[in-house]
Parts: C-alpha cells; sequence; structure tokens
C-alpha cells in the first residue's frame, strides 16, 4: 500500500501547483518582450473599404502622438474574431475621439474574404492588409490578438483571444484615453 501512496502524493502535489498556477495568471494578458519597447513601425496597404477616407497604405508612425492605438489582428476564418468584431466597432464608434482602432488583417486565404468580413461584421474603424511580416514583428500566437500602443509609441500591453466591452474600457483607461 505504501508503495502507491508515494506516487498518489506526488500526482496530487504537482496537479495541485498545476491548478494554483492557472488560477494566478490571466490567460488573455500573455507577457510580450514589447511591452515598454516601441512598436514595431510598419506601412500597409488599406483594405479597400477604407482607402477614401485613409488613402492606399498606412503607417504606424503617422498615428504615433496624436491618441492611443489599439491595434487588433484579426482573420475572417477567426470564429472569435466574428464575436469580437461588432464589439470593437462599437467601441471604435463610441470613443474614436479619444483612442484609435487599427485593424490588422493576417493569414488571410482569400483576400476577399476580409472584405466580406468587414461588410458582414460592420467593421467601422479601418483595416490593413499583413503579409505575415507584421503578424511575427509582434510575437502574436494567432488571431485575435490586441496591442494597445501609448502616445510615445511603446506597447502598454498585450491581450490575447477576444476583447469585450469591459476590456476595452480598461485599455481605454491605461492608455490614458
Amino acid at each position: 500500500m505504501q508503495r502507491f501512496l508515494w506516487p498518489l502524493v506526488i500526482v496530487l502535489a504537482v496537479g495541485a501547483l498545476f491548478l494554483w498556477g492557472l488560477r494566478r495568471s490571466n490567460p488573455t494578458a500573455l507577457p510580450s518582450v514589447l511591452v515598454g519597447k516601441p512598436a514595431p513601425a510598419f506601412t500597409l496597404p488599406v483594405l479597400p473599404p477604407y482607402q477614401a477616407e485613409w488613402g492606399r497604405e498606412l503607417e504606424l508612425s503617422e498615428l504615433v502622438g496624436k491618441k492611443p492605438i489599439l491595434i487588433n489582428f484579426w482573420a475572417s476564418w477567426c470564429i472569435p474574431c466574428q464575436q469580437e468584431g461588432p464589439v470593437l466597432s462599437a467601441f471604435w464608434q463610441q470613443n474614436k475621439d479619444k483612442i484609435m482602432v487599427l485593424g490588422i488583417n493576417t493569414q488571410e486565404r482569400n483576400p476577399s474574404d476580409a472584405l466580406s468580413f468587414i461588410q458582414q461584421y460592420g467593421l467601422g474603424f479601418p483595416s490593413v492588409q499583413d503579409n505575415g511580416r507584421m503578424y511575427i514583428e509582434y510575437g502574436t500566437y494567432g488571431v485575435p490578438e490586441t496591442f494597445l500602443i501609448d502616445t510615445s509609441g511603446k506597447v502598454r500591453l498585450r491581450h490575447v483571444g477576444p476583447v469585450s466591452q469591459a476590456d476595452l474600457a480598461a485599455m481605454l483607461k491605461q492608455g490614458g484615453g
């Protein structure tokens, strides 16, 4: 009986440590080497629905300094992106005088799928097309992921997974908006 007792105690102790670790961490706030550092610069093509207002290309440096920026990586095939799209769009409509929301469409199989997504989910905030480089530069693990950039151009936080209204309100506060 004692022969089986020690392995059972060890398994239970490891399991308890694992559960304790899960409860302590916030899975949507993954650490990022970018936090506190300048956001990777980019110039990316603006998706067609936004070109009349934003031009054919958008450069991050043109946005920095005016107000905080939320950069949201998304893809049309991403189910959580479909859930957060309307939430982000409503947030943008209510707060565009305080914070910039910029979508980065990435990992798209067919470029026309992004256009259908924009129309279907009513994305009012501008979105650009990434060829995969910014996805790597920002160290994303998947979509959706959202980064808060402060007015000095530094990354303040990284949020993994879909954002809620409460998440966005907290980001707005943290960004100073």
